[in-house]
């Protein structure tokens, strides 16, 4: 089954993140006895929306200047590099993560 156009598709992740966005909204809203209105909501969303496209179109460069096709942790990492504290958390979760796995293999 096709799963539609681009459009579409782009439309359906659109309103997804809206849906979230907004949810996010009224739970912090009520946990602060405030009020956002929609058009907040929406305006929060483009907002998000276009920074996620930023962080996609810098995650596909640094991968396609790596020679690779495929979007990587080091990647991820050199978005977040000049961002000390998101750096640090990032890293410490691919650190865990190969840690991890690396207790899972067995010794040759």
């Amino acid at each position: 089954m096709a799963e539609g156009s681009d459009e579409e598709v782009r439309e359906r992740l659109k309103a997804a993140l809206w849906f979230a966005v907004g949810k996010m909204v009224d739970e912090e809203s009520l946990r602060r006895n405030r009020n956002a209105t929609p058009q907040f909501i929406g305006a929060l969303t483009e907002m998000v929306w276009a920074q996620i496209e930023n962080v996609a179109l810098d995650l596909e460069s640094f991968s396609h200047h790596a020679g690779r096709t495929t979007v990587t942790t080091d990647d991820v990492l050199l978005l977040a590099r000049r961002n000390q504290d998101l750096f640090g958390i990032i890293k410490e979760a691919v650190d865990q993560q190969k840690a991890s796995k690396a207790k899972g293999k067995p010794n040759r």
